[in-house]
């Protein structure tokens, strides 16, 4: 049961994040929740890409089993890119609240609207 935490954690992540982008309002907290949901897909694709009693991938004669280190890889770039569109994402909220005065959805829509 222990050897299945991993997986309740992402999912449990994934729906707190898709919680927070559905229900917020403010457009940091939709950031944050994307965030969230982000990390759950790594913390889900690392476990996936586990293997009990494996070894780095280091030829040696005494070692059967090796761990791909292919989307150990993949997760770290995933990161990285997860960065950049965080800060991107954070700098257009930052334009749209100079542009409108706030960052609530609903006086943004209405702002438009009046507009």
């Amino acid at each position: 049961m222990l050897s299945m935490a991993n997986y309740a954690v992402a999912v449990a992540l994934l729906m707190i994040g898709l919680f927070i982008v559905i229900t917020s309002g403010n457009l940091v907290k939709k950031v944050i929740g994307l965030i969230i949901l982000q990390s759950s897909v790594f913390v889900m694709y690392i476990s996936i890409a586990y293997v009990q009693g494996g070894s780095a991938p280091v030829l040696s004669e005494n070692l059967e089993r090796y761990v791909n280190p292919l989307p150990h890889v993949l997760i770290l770039t995933a990161i990285v890119v997860g960065v950049s569109t965080t800060a991107l994402a954070l700098a257009l909220v930052v334009r749209i609240r100079e542009s409108f005065g706030s960052i609530e959805e609903d006086e943004i829509r209405q702002s438009v609207d009046d507009g």
